[in-house]
């Protein structure tokens, strides 16, 4: 592995290149041999090629924004995913596009046949290089180097990716340096859990001084001083944190973002409104909607609104409890919500309002944050802005990650916030509506 590790770049770079020259020439057939001829105004040579052009752009673009280029990273079906959902988005982008040019509305068929196409490319491109790509650059061999916080979760997480690392050892940090030291040289890289800062620090440079790759998990300073500014006012180097919040500019974008898109939301999701109400209805005739007291910024509690998908009085006794997997408790249109999570659709509702955001953490519970606030003291932090629909947590985290991951996720979104962030965030959405591993319940 490490004879060709200098050469990942360039071969991850080269998948990509073929792989979008490929889906651009398979649209370039479709558009010169069918689409330009049957359209009002064809183009010519330079039209085409503009064209053509244009495709590649949205294409690259989606294929960033979903992760369709992070071979080698992803796992195979969440790659191949990812690059479909790519292809669907510019497929439905293009399709406007040529409606635009052409004054009405065409024949989706063609661009339909063109994505099915496309899937059948990405998933044997996909799978004939992921397999390549695993014979040249196997699982590393990792050290997992314990602290004092428990990191079964870690560890889990790690093992589930057994085609990219593989923890051959794993010790407690309190052996010390000097016996930690001969350890560390057997294996390709270190996993440094949470330990004192100390001597995680001591392991971060001797792995730097040796050119031993390290994986490090993050603390809530970390976090805090990573997005920090740099001042560059004297010869030595300071780290300004603001610690504000976001800046009244940044609240009024914010808001107008806010009011825009869930106005458009309640007017494009009233067919499911009334498809989902029915369904629930036929389900127990109870309600179909339910509130419940959820906390916003600066711990400010407020009533969001939900689509029911659990039995009536789930909690009679009284005591919250997040779902787990196979809980008796949720109706069977439930899971479906769930899994799709359109089951929050109603909070576009508390959006308008301005008591929710579009984007931003998860609105939790009082008695769920008291009871993390008792085990994690800087958990309200998270409260800073305003909670969510969706948000950098729910994207890039699971159902079920811890709430002190969670909470690093939050931080990570409040300190480097931007509209641009929010944007990608949006877009992020879709794609995790159908992935399973974001949805899953708290093991029981």
């Amino acid at each position: 592995m490490k004879k060709y590790e200098k050469y990942k770049r360039i071969i991850k770079m080269l998948f990509c290149v073929v792989q979008l020259l490929l889906l651009v020439s398979i649209y370039s057939f479709l558009w010169i041999g069918y689409y330009n001829k049957v359209t009002l105004y064809p183009f010519f040579r330079r039209g085409n090629w503009l064209m053509i052009f244009i495709y590649t752009i949205l294409l690259a673009f989606f294929m960033q924004l979903y992760g369709g280029f992070k071979v080698g990273y992803l796992k195979k079906g969440n790659l191949i995913y990812s690059q479909i959902l790519a292809v669907f988005f510019t497929n439905a982008i293009t399709y406007l596009q040529i409606a635009a040019l052409n004054k009405a509305f065409m024949s989706p068929l063609p661009l339909l046949g063109l994505l099915i196409a496309e899937a059948l490319l990405i998933t044997v491109w996909t799978t004939a290089f992921q397999w390549i790509y695993s014979g040249i650059f196997p699982p590393r061999k990792m050290l997992l180097i314990t602290g004092d916080r428990s990191d079964y979760h870690l560890m889990d997480k790690i093992n589930a990716r057994e085609d990219k690392y593989v923890i051959e050892k794993t010790v407690n940090y309190r052996r010390g340096i000097e016996r930690l030291i001969p350890e560390i040289q057997k294996y390709d890289g270190v996993i440094i859990g949470d330990m004192p800062s100390h001597e995680r620090n001591l392991i971060l440079k001797y792995c730097f001084q040796n050119s031993i790759r390290s994986y490090s998990v993050p603390k809530i300073s970390d976090i805090l001083l990573k997005s920090s500014h740099e001042l560059k006012l004297f010869d030595s180097p300071l780290l300004l944190s603001r610690n504000m919040g976001l800046s009244v500019e940044q609240l009024f974008v914010k808001r107008l973002i806010d009011i825009v898109g869930s106005f458009i939301g309640i007017v494009v999701s009233l067919p499911f409104f009334i498809i989902i109400a029915i369904c629930i209805k036929l389900t127990d005739r109870g309600p179909v909607f339910y509130t419940q007291t959820r906390l916003t910024k600066d711990g400010e509690p407020f009533k969001i609104y939900k689509f029911r998908t659990m039995v009536q009085n789930a909690e009679k006794d009284g005591i919250p409890r997040l779902a787990a997997n196979g809980d008796p408790r949720i109706l069977p249109i439930g899971r479906l919500l769930r899994r799709t999570r359109l089951d929050e659709l109603p909070q576009i509702y508390n959006i308008f309002k301005g008591e929710m955001s579009l984007v931003g953490p998860r609105p939790e519970r009082p008695e769920l944050v008291e009871e993390f606030t008792a085990e994690i003291p800087e958990f309200p932090c998270r409260m800073k802005v305003k909670a969510g629909l969706t948000g950098y947590a729910q994207v890039y985290g699971k159902y079920n990650t811890t709430p002190y991951d969670k909470l690093k996720l939050d931080l990570t979104y409040i300190r480097n916030y931007s509209v641009f962030l929010d944007l990608k965030l949006i877009f992020m959405t879709p794609k995790i509506l159908f992935l399973k591993e974001s949805t899953e319940g708290v093991q029981s």
